[in-house]
């Protein structure tokens, strides 16, 4: 979803010549795979952060189009609305000292947006929801002016046969229903996504590793409680994302997705149940050689898996394959972030290397409903894991975690002291019990339901630098 389209109008002949082309470069893709020409290069790291801009009153502040005109970068692109912008990462080879790289980049990056920000009377703050965000702002009036997002909008809506968006979220306090005539509830949900380069033959082990630690990693990232003021899931972000894009059918064609099931012979099973079972949303047809994979491209990035593999290119041009591990929000820090990353990276690669894979000892329905259990509980959830241990998932990542992330970097190939620092803040926050999500709902308990006062008091400490466990209430 991250290209542009030539229109936002479609007819049957455009669904069917997409679809055609679709299946050819599907076809196109197994050869690939089977032949061996995908690119053999694996162990690049990169990533994808989504931030808001925000007025001086800590509202949402549309004023993307401007910023984006003064930034002119092409590493910081508009994302659905006004008031949202993504951040991209150059990718790295995840050994000596990327991830302090990684973080002097971000650094960097955030220093000079929020520095452009400011001059057109806004700032930047990355948070998996923006407390202040009301059904006021999720308007079409706020949609960045790009065709795809005009287009997504009618699509979904088509396949819904002009039903309203319903959202239905119950936490253990409150609950919210709610029903949006358009898209833009999605637009209140803000990620960072870590792309993890992967070698054709280790593709599925490194998928199917991100599926299992995909809890853990969300219930130490949690940072996303509220939704128009009420206090809902630890990671609100995860039922708002899946239902707002809803286009209504089985579980197998949810768009917004945990999945059906690990992979099982290669990354190529994904691509195959794109065709198989979504319907084509944007039909834009291209001239471009199959080789290109434009139409198998801009198919799957219309299908949001909280896992998801991507197709790339080299810099030569060939083929490569990349999984992109969606389930972390935005936030807090730019330390934090890259704690996450790091986190990530370590644990993904120990899964994927260990002698008996953890998806044969943890079935995909438990995975799945420990990702759940994180999300509405955080560092307070209840997980299954190997060995038969059901327990606190703040137990799990500190016994048996955070050393797996320590080793999984080491044989990486990762600078050890960047490795203790970040995996070090990973640590602190569980000791603490303090994640973005938690730090939020302890000053709403002593300060009161005051979103605004939330979002200044969390971007005042953002602002500092330090991570969230070091954060003031």
């Amino acid at each position: 979803m991250g290209q542009e389209i030539d229109s936002a109008e479609f007819d049957e002949a455009d669904f069917s010549e997409f679809r055609t082309k679709l299946e050819r470069e599907t076809e196109l893709l197994g050869r690939y795979f089977r032949d061996g020409m995908l690119s053999q290069r694996g162990g690049v790291g990169g990533y994808e952060l989504e931030a808001w801009l925000v007025d001086g009153r800590g509202d949402p502040a549309g004023r993307n189009v401007a910023f984006l005109e003064q930034l002119a970068s092409d590493k910081v692109v508009a994302e659905l609305a006004t008031f949202n912008v993504e951040l991209n990462s150059d990718p790295r080879p995840l050994c000596g000292v990327t991830l302090a790289r990684m973080q002097t980049e971000l650094a960097e990056n955030v220093a000079s947006a929020r520095t452009v920000a400011q001059s057109i009377g806004a700032d930047l703050t990355m948070i998996g929801i923006l407390p202040t965000v009301g059904r006021a702002h999720l308007n079409l009036a706020h949609m960045s002016p790009l065709r795809r997002y005009r287009a997504l909008n009618e699509q979904v809506l088509r396949l819904r046969n002009g039903r309203p968006i319903r959202l239905h979220i119950t936490g253990d306090r409150e609950e919210l229903r709610y029903e949006h005539g358009d898209v833009m509830l999605e637009s209140a949900a803000t990620s960072f996504q870590v792309h993890y380069k992967v070698a054709p033959a280790e593709g599925v082990r490194i998928f199917n590793a991100s599926v299992v630690a995909s809890a853990p990693i969300l219930a130490v990232a949690a940072n996303s409680p509220y939704l128009f003021g009420r206090e809902l899931w630890e990671e609100t972000r995860v039922p708002l994302f899946e239902q707002s894009v809803s286009v209504g059918g089985s579980e197998s064609t949810r768009r917004v997705t945990f999945g059906l099931d690990y992979v099982s012979q290669s990354l190529l099973e994904c691509f195959q149940a794109n065709l198989e079972r979504f319907p084509v949303l944007l039909p834009m047809n291209s001239d471009e050689p199959a080789e290109h994979f434009a139409h198998l491209r801009l198919h799957n990035g219309t299908i949001w898996r909280w896992n998801r593999p991507l197709i790339g290119f080299d810099d030569d041009g060939t083929p490569h394959l990349r999984v992109e591990h969606r389930v972390m929000p935005a936030g807090p820090s730019v330390a934090d972030t890259i704690a996450n990353a790091a986190f990530y990276f370590g644990l993904a690669h120990c899964l994927a290397t260990q002698a008996t894979p953890p998806e044969k000892e943890i079935p995909f329905a438990v995975a799945k409903d420990n990702f759940y259990a994180a999300a509405r509980h955080g560092l307070d959830a209840r997980v299954r894991w190997t060995g038969g241990r059901m327990g606190s998932v703040s137990d799990l990542i500190e016994q048996i975690l955070l050393p797996e992330a320590r080793d999984g970097l080491k044989r990486l190939g990762m600078d050890t002291s960047d490795s203790e620092h970040f995996l070090g803040i990973i640590g602190e926050r569980v000791r603490r019990g303090t994640n973005g999500a938690r730090w939020q709902r302890e000053f709403v308990a002593r300060y009161g339901n005051d979103m605004r006062a939330l979002c200044l008091a969390y971007r005042e400490n953002q602002s500092s630098g330090l991570p969230v466990h070091q954060w003031s209430i």
